[in-house]
């Protein structure tokens, strides 16, 4: 798996082909829209334009928790972006993130809708919205707010870095490989420890640093990330494991991950969301198979 070949970079960086890979296709080094196309708008007040990777099931996870709390004002739709497709290049979706990355938001209960985009700013608006999940008090404010920062800098590392190299590049590298996997070992360390001493990622308290970052390093200790449970050992960080179990059975985790899912079991996929009532007969369906 080592390097064959050795890559002199030129004086003057130029794009002449695309990279490679499973995202070839949508990769380029412009920003802007692609194509014109309006973003649909459904009943509710959020209108959420996402996909079910792991940033689209930080927004969704934390929608159906604060409705599981009785927040009725959080009711959602949740449109399919099929990043593969490029939807993220649309004219409607650049005008909510000129950024062209899934998730965003748009508040329509405000006096002129407000759009929201960055998956851990979607969460800290809607803690900030709804009084939920993000404690009051300075100190407990701050620690939930550096975890959640701490996840937005780290995961880059695990999904840009250790899943494009080790699952999704056209070729395979031993230098990049065992440069992110050690990256995201490490990460996986801190969270280890962490979470030997406490029973949530910034306390006592079930906030919105473990919504962002159970998606990702979750899913990694539970095996859903890129095939490489076994190449990662992931299971020798027992605590973030026992913790991941912990937070996989709450029942909003539940339906937030089926939300906008494109992959895995089709049984456990609800494409677009408009109804609470469209997850009842996917998790109904889901209890009664197991």
């Amino acid at each position: 798996m080592s390097d064959t070949t050795t890559y002199t970079p030129p004086k003057v960086w130029k794009w002449e082909r695309p990279s490679g890979g499973d995202f070839a296709s949508i990769n380029r080094p412009v920003s802007g829209a692609t194509h014109e196309k309006e973003l649909p708008v459904g009943k509710h007040p959020l209108q959420l334009y996402s996909q079910g990777t792991p940033n689209g099931v930080k927004v969704t996870v934390m929608l159906e928790e604060l409705l599981a709390l009785g927040h009725t004002g959080a009711e959602y739709d949740a449109w399919l972006i099929r990043i593969s497709d490029g939807d993220q290049f649309s004219s409607g979706f650049v005008g909510i993130n000129p950024n062209s990355k899934i998730p965003a938001l748009v508040d329509h209960s405000t006096d002129t809708p407000t759009r929201v985009f960055e998956s851990g700013s979607i969460l800290l608006y809607l803690a900030e919205k709804f009084g939920a999940f993000l404690p009051k008090d300075h100190a407990g404010r701050t620690e939930t707010l550096n975890w959640l920062f701490w996840q937005m800098g780290s995961a880059p590392y695990v999904g840009g870095g250790f899943g494009h190299f080790y699952a999704y590049a056209p070729e395979k590298y031993q230098y990049p490989i065992d440069r992110f996997a050690m990256e995201t070992k490490r990460q996986l360390d801190v969270l280890d420890k962490l979470l030997a001493g406490r029973p949530y990622i910034a306390g006592n308290d079930y906030t919105i640093a473990d919504i962002a970052i159970f998606p990702w390093y979750g899913g990694m200790v539970l095996g859903r990330a890129y095939n490489a449970a076994e190449f990662l050992s992931v299971r020798d960080y027992k605590h973030v494991l026992a913790w991941a179990e912990k937070i996989d059975s709450r029942p909003a985790v539940v339906r937030g991950r089926m939300v906008n899912r494109t992959s895995g079991d089709e049984s456990e996929q609800l494409l677009e969301r408009h109804d609470a009532s469209d997850l009842d007969a996917k998790v109904a369906a889901r209890n009664a198979a197991e």
